[in-house]
């Protein structure tokens, strides 16, 4: 018959699992790719930059705001204050006797005991706000700085070259030099035009606050040999003075101006590095005044 040799076609459908993926592969092998190429230039960019643009690297990621920092130089000391004998005496301490007074009554050292722990809170208070109040001015005064400059076209590339710190000792500017960018003509007292705009631009902002100001220069283990670069650094620090001064600051405000040679680097691991060649300008901290009639209620 011939529904015996009738052919039959059976049509089978493949399950959906063995198609397309998806390309979430697709981006995260992306993403490795550009992982990989930010790590080699990171490697590129350590291998071919020097201390100075390594630094410079730091500082532009770094919040624009000053550092606390204990270390304000960097130098011998560290940063840390002598005592006020140490100053004087090159590091001896005196020693003084004093002979006790009769023993006071109960209710004397009593009455004396409030006063003196009144009168310390109160200073210990006192103090306090101060320092805080200064730290506040501290801040508003490198922020000011840097946003000036940066404001200004003629030296906004040379902002990485002003480092403000906030230290100890009060707040400390740092007009640093860098590779091919120095801020005085080599071996000369001489300033660099844009460093002239440069200490314009902070002597606007330092002419503001009342604290006095301490200038110092510095030079490298390269500069000038032998004696010649304490005067160097001496007659740097003085060209700097008279630019402030010309900006706007007052003969009264200026404390101290020196010269410190190669003897406190900014980098002490390399002294002939171009970065130990600066100008650091400092507003101290400085206590407010004591009133006469104080502790006399």
């Amino acid at each position: 018959m011939a529904g015996d040799n009738a052919v039959v076609i059976k049509r089978i459908k493949k399950g959906g699992h063995g198609g397309h993926h998806g390309g979430a592969w697709k981006v995260a092998y992306a993403d490795f790719v550009t992982a990989m190429m930010a790590f080699f230039l990171l490697m590129w960019l350590i291998n071919t930059t020097t201390p100075e643009q390594k630094r410079g690297i730091a500082d532009y990621f770094a919040p624009q705001s000053i550092a606390q920092t204990v270390s304000g130089s960097g130098g011998v000391l560290g940063g840390k204050v002598l005592g006020e004998d140490g100053a004087h005496a090159g590091g001896a301490q005196s020693v003084m006797q004093k002979q006790s007074p009769p023993a006071p009554s109960s209710a004397t050292k009593a009455l004396a005991s409030g006063a003196t722990q009144g009168g310390a809170n109160a200073s210990s208070t006192s103090n306090a706000d101060s320092k805080s109040a200064q730290d506040g001015d501290f801040a508003h005064a490198a922020e000011a700085i840097h946003q000036a400059i940066q404001d200004n076209p003629d030296i906004a590339n040379l902002s990485h070259q002003v480092i403000t710190e906030n230290t100890p000792q009060g707040l400390r500017i740092q007009l640093v030099d860098q590779d091919g960018r120095p801020m005085f003509q080599q071996g000369s007292n001489e300033p660099m035009p844009y460093t002239k705009k440069l200490l314009a631009a902070v002597g606007a902002i330092v002419a503001t606050l009342p604290n006095r100001v301490s200038i110092s220069g510095h030079t490298s283990g390269n500069d000038a040999a032998g004696g010649t670069s304490w005067d160097l650094s001496a007659n740097r620090a003085n060209q700097a003075r008279a630019m402030l001064q010309t900006g706007g600051l007052g003969t009264d405000r200026i404390y101290e101006v020196a010269g410190k040679a190669g003897s406190e680097p900014l980098l002490p691991e390399d002294p002939n590095a171009s970065a130990n060649r600066r100008l650091s300008i400092l507003l101290m901290r400085e206590a407010p005044p004591v009133s006469a009639h104080a502790g006399l209620n």
